[in-house]
């Protein structure tokens, strides 16, 4: 059984913390601009309250896959929970896809109804909107992308994603009250371009998750630094095959190790151990390395500098 790292535990908990923060904005936000909405005569306000609390939703779906992935290795799991993490980036994404539907169809009714024009104060609340949702953003995807964590990457688009649907409905308030009862209905297109932008990144939040439930290999550089570690190790001839997965934050790799096949069995055990060591350390989010000792395919006499050379 592979022990989950203490780095990608601590990891983990600490995205759960980042989701449960983005929740309580999320509620204060999303319950301000709905009442704001009602109140200043603005659909465009409310649909992006609608969405701001559908974000409380999905916050609450990634803290609780966060949680759920941060737990250890068990008899039933023994690769660990960190499945859980894709999971809830791929509920999330669902959801943001359904809400961009929802809003869409009542946009488009809303444009055929009569119109009251939106209150002049309620672009005040789209721009305390907007400022906190973009830092919030930054701050989120600043810490998703440096612990590689899908769900924490999935939760701050969330927050991009309502600064975005805000901006749509500022411009939209903006053009109603500009011009007058002709384009008192601009919030509501504005809804419908608001939506546009919603489903766009639901299905660019949707993707890396299903990338990641499916095994597809790491992108990049990764497997080519696993190789190039590998046949750096002393005794190492070649590698032939070398695969990654991600399992929550974590990789486990998977590689074919040519040596001499004149070596004893204790000797290319340690090789094993050696080559297993070096890549752990040269990066910490590999869990684990299965390595598969084999006889090299390059003649007897060639020294390992001579068969790198050959490869």
């Amino acid at each position: 059984m592979a022990p989950q790292s203490h780095a990608s535990k601590e990891n983990l908990q600490t995205g759960a913390r980042v989701a449960l923060l983005g929740l309580v904005i999320n509620v204060a936000l999303a319950s301000a601009k709905i009442v704001a909405g009602i109140v200043g005569h603005a659909y465009v306000l409310i649909a992006d309250g609608i969405e701001s609390a559908l974000d409380v939703g999905g916050s609450i779906v990634i803290w609780g896959g966060l949680t759920f992935a941060a737990r250890p290795p068990d008899r039933t799991h023994p690769y660990g929970h960190g499945k859980a993490e894709p999971i809830a980036a791929i509920v999330v994404a669902i959801g943001v896809l359904a809400a961009a539907l929802a809003i869409a169809i009542q946009s488009v009714r809303e444009i055929f109804l009569p119109h009251h024009a939106p209150a002049p104060w309620t672009l005040a609340v789209l721009i305390v909107a907007i400022i906190v949702k973009e830092t919030l953003y930054r701050y989120v995807i600043r810490f998703g992308r440096k612990m590689k964590s899908t769900a924490v990457k999935t939760d701050a688009w969330h927050h991009r994603i309502d600064a975005m649907t805000s901006i749509a409905a500022f411009i939209g308030i903006s053009i109603a009250l500009i011009g007058g009862k002709p384009l008192q209905s601009a919030d509501d297109w504005a809804a419908l371009v608001a939506c546009a932008l919603i489903g766009w990144n639901g299905y660019r939040l949707l993707l890396p998750a299903v990338f990641e439930i499916m095994d597809t290999a790491p992108r990049g550089k990764f497997i080519r630094s696993i190789r190039e570690t590998a046949r750096s190790v002393p005794g190492v001839i070649e590698v032939e095959k070398c695969r990654a997965r991600k399992m929550g934050l974590d990789f486990y790799v998977d590689l074919h190790v040519g040596v001499d096949g004149n070596i004893s069995v204790h000797e290319g055990h340690e090789i094993a151990h050696r080559v297993k060591s070096e890549i752990q350390q040269s990066d910490p989010r590999v869990a684990d390395v299965l390595v598969h000792i084999e006889p090299a395919r390059v003649p007897r006499s060639a020294s390992p500098a001579t068969a790198r050379a050959q490869q």
